[in-house]
C-alpha cells in the first residue's frame, strides 16, 4: 500500500471512529435518578420590625410657674397624663409651641407650629422657650436675659405644645427635617385626624 492510500484508510477510520463516538456520547443518556438528601434547615432569620410606630399630642391649657430665684418659668407635662403611647429612654420627644394662625387662600386658617426652643425678641430683651425630657416627663421652661416677673401672660398661661413622640429606631435613621411638624408626621404617617388632643387646664 502506497501512502496515499493509507492515508484514505486512516481517513475513513478517524470518520468512522468519530462518528461512532459521537453517537456513543449523546446515547448515553439514561432515566434521571432518585433525588438527593434534603440539606438541614437554616436558622431562622429575626422577624421583621413593626411598623414605625409615632404618635403625636397636643397639650392645651399649659401655664408656667415663676420662679423668683431663678427668674424663669417652667411647667411640667407627665406622658402618662397625656398618652399611652410607650416612650422608651432612647425615643426622641420633640415639642413644638402654637404661634398662632396662619391665613389661608379661600378664607380658611391653619396653625401654626414653631420647634421648641423658640426665640421671643421683646423692647425688654429676648426670651426663649427651651426644653428638657426624660422618657416619663418633659418640662418646659421660658428663659430670658431680663427680668420676667412682670412678663405678659400671653408668654405664660393657657399655651398650646404638640408634642412628637419619634421611635429611636426611626429618629436614629431618618434625616427628615424636624423644624416643620408636616414633615415629622408625613414621615410617620400620622395625619391631622389622629392628633391626640387633651386640655390639662
Amino acid at each position: 500500500m502506497n501512502t496515499n492510500q493509507k492515508s484514505k484508510t486512516m481517513n475513513k477510520f478517524s470518520t468512522i471512529l468519530g462518528i461512532f463516538l459521537v453517537l456513543f456520547t449523546v446515547s448515553c443518556e439514561g432515566p434521571a435518578g432518585p433525588p438527593g438528601f434534603d440539606g438541614f434547615d437554616g436558622q431562622d432569620g429575626l422577624n421583621g420590625q413593626d411598623g414605625i410606630q409615632g404618635q403625636v399630642v397636643e397639650v392645651d391649657g399649659v401655664n408656667f410657674d415663676y420662679d423668683v430665684d431663678g427668674n424663669i418659668y417652667t411647667s411640667l407635662i407627665t406622658f402618662e397624663d397625656v398618652t399611652d403611647f410607650e416612650v422608651f429612654e432612647a425615643d426622641a420627644v420633640l415639642v413644638y409651641l402654637l404661634d398662632g394662625t396662619v391665613d389661608l387662600e379661600g378664607g380658611s386658617t391653619a396653625d401654626a407650629w414653631s420647634q421648641i426652643p423658640q426665640s421671643f425678641f421683646l423692647p425688654e430683651g429676648t426670651i426663649q422657650y427651651v426644653m428638657a425630657h426624660t422618657f416619663v416627663d418633659v418640662e418646659l421652661f421660658i428663659d430670658g436675659n431680663f427680668d420676667l416677673s412682670a412678663l405678659d401672660t400671653s408668654f405664660t398661661d393657657n399655651q398650646s405644645f404638640r408634642l412628637v413622640f419619634v421611635p429611636s429606631v426611626f429618629a436614629n435613621s431618618s434625616k427628615m427635617d424636624t423644624s416643620n411638624i408636616g414633615n415629622v408626621m408625613s414621615s410617620l404617617g400620622i395625619n391631622e385626624g389622629q392628633v391626640r388632643k387633651i386640655d390639662i387646664n
